[in-house]
């Protein structure tokens, strides 16, 4: 099973902690373009790291997160750079979550805008070359994903193979029930096969600065049902909380 890594904060103390990783990794990085995840990804070193996928942020004022709801015009700025030549295979996480603490007035200002936006996004998940990876709210059962499809924050492509979906399950949010989890990873494992990932957490804050931190313990019972129901992929947020217990934890169900 592949262990991931979220940074949210690719700062010189937070990719400090590469130092930590023996194994094999891929590490997906918050920019705000494509110009400086170049930048940042120039800087890492540990040869440990396979993979660095482009985690494009917005503006707090544009909606932080990708969704039919962030500004417009910011939506089309990272989609265009993405089309340019030399960026067009670059692989790229979408972070799909609603902009409730970053801007709420966007809820009122992008209304108009709801649709087209929503188009413009699936346009890029279906056409862009490199692969597409989309981070999306936890799992609820058919009725809520349903919903959540509406809404332009769970997407489906038939025309792109290279889509992958990230469901964040993140159990220091959630009290999920194990039964509940179970049925819902297999179902999500029937669904989309070897391009259903997982993201476990969080193990440091992120941007709303309140999240708590998942107890060592639970992490390795979220990794062991992963690793029971054959998930490939498994991302943790994020790089910055890792620590010694988490590592031993990580490195006894690679093995």
């Amino acid at each position: 099973m592949q262990i991931s890594f979220f940074e949210e904060f690719p700062n010189q103390n937070n990719l400090t902690k590469l130092k930590l990783i023996s194994f094999q990794t891929k590490l997906y990085l918050a920019a705000k373009s494509v110009k400086e995840f170049q930048i940042l990804k120039s800087q890492i070193k540990n040869k440990r790291v396979k993979e660095v996928i482009y985690w494009p942020i917005l503006e707090n004022k544009e909606g932080y997160w990708i969704s039919p709801w962030s500004k417009r015009k910011a939506l089309k700025r990272i989609f265009a750079e993405l089309q340019e030549p030399k960026n067009q295979n670059l692989p790229v996480m979408l972070d799909l979550e609603l902009p409730f603490r970053r801007n709420p007035w966007l809820f009122i200002t992008q209304k108009a805008n709801f649709f087209s936006n929503k188009k413009l996004i699936r346009d890029f998940i279906n056409n862009h070359s490199g692969e597409v990876y989309l981070a999306e709210y936890y799992p609820e059962g058919k009725f809520k994903g349903g919903m959540m499809k509406f809404f332009g924050l769970h997407y489906t492509s038939k025309k792109n193979h290279k889509v992958k979906v990230i469901k964040m399950l993140y159990h220091s949010l959630h009290p999920f029930k194990k039964e509940f989890l179970t049925k819902e990873l297999q179902r999500g494992k029937q669904e989309f096969g070897n391009n259903y990932l997982l993201a476990f957490g969080t193990i440091a804050k992120g941007i709303n600065g309140n999240e708590p931190l998942l107890r060592p313990e639970q992490l390795q019972q979220d990794l062991q049902l992963a690793k029971e129901i054959g998930i490939k992929e498994v991302i943790i947020f994020r790089l910055g909380g890792m620590d010694k217990e988490y590592l031993k934890i990580i490195k006894a169900l690679i093995r």
